[in-house]
């Protein structure tokens, strides 16, 4: 039987002898790792995984009666007991890893494991033993927390230097996924410097394929020689369980964090004092640099007004660190202490210039890089919307307004009805554009406003005091 295939494309350009050369790899070898063994890195990873813990953390959540049951012919209709009704009690509990880092029983998580727990238990590997922990300080900004147990003769991890990692490099994660108790994955660091993921203020993670589960939060991530190289974090995920897009917090920002709440029980950034954005396609036209971090705005009596920064100014460096982005400009600011002289090299009107400001302590109110909810609700946080979110989340050109990024459960924003991915468009009859506005209008309008808040499509309205 004669049968007749037909390709799929046509060539419409035939290529001849001398047009194209390709570079062709040499002939290589295909060997076994040595003949007879086992390729393992259990003796590798035997002493990380001895560093690794399993974290419970428990918190009371009171549970509001509804009014309805406050109802006295609601109560009588479905035969429920006169008295005061007193709010129920439950018991929230979240499971986590963390690594021990000194032989004494610090040890460092991820703030989200032990954030407003009432309990924190730590459990030993290999070891029945429970442990009740104090928390030492969290740091919401990194997600980075430690606490500390009473005990002494621990092994703690070797630490390793993520500022060193390639893209490539093998990695394991190691923690507690889905309480299932220790488990080890591998994978290879997948990405460097991942920020604008939506996750924490300062960010800079090591992207992983290892697999990161629910409950890994908190634990290792350690190179082939099981030295810490990370803190594990987060997962990008549809379903709820891992998908191979996994982060950590690099050693490098944890041994910073950890040092500054071990010692101090609190973590101070460096403050600035501009809002930035970053360099678009458009305003790279009207820059000889094409990375950096746009100045939009300074303000009043901050370091970068005292230093001589305009608006307009591009940031291309901080002292010897190259700046890509606003989140670079951001990272960077906040990793060095207040107090400090730094060296800002800038391109203005197409000449690289430098000046020196010294940092002050970061406000709570500061609003910097259009970050924070600059006084509006207690509990909110902002940011402006860049053109890198707008990509990422699908959000049209013809909206605006301000993100909001985080809301604090139980708190004045979360009982207003906000929730995180909500575009703040207009207060009142002001329209918002920059997290800036917000601020205005809040000194504009007295008492209550109405906020109009643009919620996946659909137009709401809040109000707020």
């Amino acid at each position: 039987m004669k049968r007749t295939i037909f390709l799929s494309t046509v060539l419409a350009l035939s290529l001849t002898a001398g047009q194209i050369s390709f570079k062709e790899a040499p002939p290589a070898e295909r060997v076994m790792p040595q003949s007879g063994k086992i390729l393992s890195f259990n003796d590798a990873i035997k002493d990380a995984r001895e560093c690794v813990v399993n974290i419970s953390a428990k918190k009371r959540v009171r549970q509001n009666i509804p009014p309805a049951f406050m109802d006295p012919f609601f109560r009588q209709f479905f035969n429920m007991p006169y008295g005061r009704v007193m709010p129920r009690e439950r018991i929230q509990q979240s499971l986590g890893s963390g690594v021990v880092v000194t032989s004494d029983g610090y040890i460092v998580t991820n703030n989200h494991v032990v954030a407003d727990a009432d309990e924190v238990h730590v459990t030993l590997p290999n070891s029945t033993k429970e442990y009740t922990a104090k928390v030492i300080g969290s740091d919401p900004k990194t997600d980075i927390a430690v606490i500390k147990i009473d005990a002494k003769g621990l092994k703690a991890i070797k630490v390793g230097d993520s500022d060193a990692l390639k893209t490539g490099d093998l990695v394991f994660a190691i923690g507690n996924p889905f309480g299932v108790g220790e488990s080890v994955s591998q994978g290879i660091v997948s990405a460097l410097g991942k920020d604008s993921v939506g996750i924490n203020q300062y960010e800079n993670f090591i992207q992983t394929d290892a697999a990161i589960n629910p409950g890994n939060s908190g634990g290792a991530l350690v190179d082939s020689r099981g030295a810490l190289i990370g803190i594990n974090s987060a997962i990008i995920t549809r379903s709820g369980a891992n998908n191979g897009i996994g982060f950590a917090i690099p050693v490098n920002m944890v041994k910073r964090v950890a040092t500054q709440l071990i010692e101090h029980g609190k973590v101070e950034y460096g403050y600035l004092g501009v809002n930035i954005s970053d360099l678009t396609p458009d305003l790279q036209k009207v820059y000889k640099s094409k990375e950096g971090a746009v100045i939009l705005n300074v303000d009043k009596d901050t370091p970068a007004q005292k230093a001589g920064l305009k608006r307009g100014d591009l940031v291309i460096k901080v002292n010897d660190t190259p700046i890509r982005d606003a989140s670079d400009l951001k990272n960077a600011i906040g990793s060095i202490p207040p107090g400090r002289e730094v060296k800002i090299t800038i391109e203005r009107n197409k000449k690289i210039e430098s000046v020196t400001a010294k940092l002050a302590k970061f406000p709570e109110s500061a609003i910097e890089g259009g970050q924070s909810s600059g006084g509006f609700v207690e509990g909110l946080s902002l940011q402006n919307l860049t053109d890198r979110m707008r990509r990422q989340m699908g959000i049209p050109e013809d909206i605006e307004g301000v993100m909001v990024t985080d809301v604090k459960p139980e708190s004045a924003a979360d009982k207003a009805g906000f929730m995180p991915g909500d575009i703040i468009i207009q207060i009142e009859d002001t329209m918002i554009k920059r997290v800036g506005d917000v601020r205005r209008a809040m000194k504009k309008y007295p008492g209550d406003k109405r906020v109009y808040i643009n919620r996946r499509g659909m137009i709401k309205i809040l109000v707020v005091r």
